[in-house]
């Protein structure tokens, strides 16, 4: 059996290939960016690493060559880079702006956790955010006056806003671009429907999830509680779900947001009522005193935006 690296040996001896070789090293040294690498380095560079590390030099002169013509390379959103490794000179790929910005909004958007909302809402945006109307402008104002508060990856602490008006005046949407922004600056927030929250926690009951559920939010570094006073009402939900749910917040200090159709002082009254009839004002107090501890009241008004009216 013929001996392959003899074989190899004797094909690279050839006058032929030797000469294509040599062109092929000449090619590549001229370019000039290795040209460039070889200078920078020349206290540790010899002709015998540069012998060595031909085919390394190679495939950067051939991958940097591609991207230049917009060719599939061997990375996709990376380019070639020269280093030097022990006694040679190696490559290493580096992730370009493309890649890098994909990631970002990758780790972006698994920092907004939408739950039985729209995922349009992940292109909310404050800068978006219309304040032709009057009644829009004190709540941005207040959004802003929270993002200037926050750091990049700091705890978070303080008020958050309960936001209430009309259908379709952008509640839901501003508390989404919120959520943006603090994603931005590398928090996590949690936004949920809270009537269909309720209705899943029903079900929860079977399941002996219940607790399980309520960690879940009131561990939440932010929360936003949306379309609230919308469920239909029982003294369960509101005193062992809602009542305990916001205790937790309260006692974390971590921010907690609201939506409503309702003003606090309309939620009041929705809460004092259950779905058996009863009413029960003391309790509902309870739990206003909680949402009034928890966030600051925002109006919102103006022209109803859902269907691009």
């Amino acid at each position: 059996m013929r001996n392959i690296g003899q074989e190899l040996e004797k094909k690279v001896r050839n006058p032929r290939v030797q000469s294509q070789l040599k062109e092929m090293k000449k090619e590549i040294l001229s370019d000039s960016d290795v040209q460039a690498f070889l200078k920078s380095h020349q206290d540790q560079v010899d002709e015998a690493m540069i012998q060595r590390s031909l085919s390394k030099l190679y495939e950067f002169v051939q991958q940097k060559e591609a991207l230049a013509k917009g060719e599939n390379t061997k990375f996709l959103y990376f380019y070639p880079k020269l280093m030097m490794n022990v006694n040679y000179i190696d490559l290493q790929y580096v992730a370009n702006d493309e890649f890098l910005a994909q990631e970002k909004e990758r780790h972006r958007r698994k920092r907004v956790l939408l739950r039985d909302l729209p995922q349009d809402l992940r292109e909310a945006s404050l800068p978006k955010f219309d304040v032709s109307e009057l009644q829009r402008q004190e709540a941005l104002t207040l959004a802003l006056e929270f993002i200037e508060g926050v750091h990049p990856n700091s705890s978070l602490e303080g008020k958050g806003l309960y936001l209430y008006g009309p259908f379709g005046v952008g509640k839901s949407y501003l508390s989404a671009a919120i959520a943006n922004q603090l994603a931005e600056l590398g928090h996590t927030t949690m936004i949920l429907h809270y009537p269909s929250f309720i209705t899943q926690m029903k079900q929860a009951i079977k399941t002996n999830k219940v607790q399980e559920r309520l960690t879940e939010l009131k561990e939440a570094e932010v929360l936003v509680l949306d379309d609230i006073g919308a469920e239909n009402n029982s003294s369960w939900a509101r005193d062992e779900i809602l009542g305990v749910l916001l205790q937790g917040r309260l006692s974390s200090g971590r921010p907690t947001f609201f939506t409503s159709n309702f003003s606090m002082e309309e939620l009041g009254k929705h809460l004092a009522h259950n779905n058996q009839g009863d009413e029960e004002v003391v309790k509902a107090e309870r739990i206003m005193e909680r949402i009034h501890a928890l966030s600051r009241e925002v109006a919102m008004g103006g022209r109803n935006r859902r269907y691009g009216a």
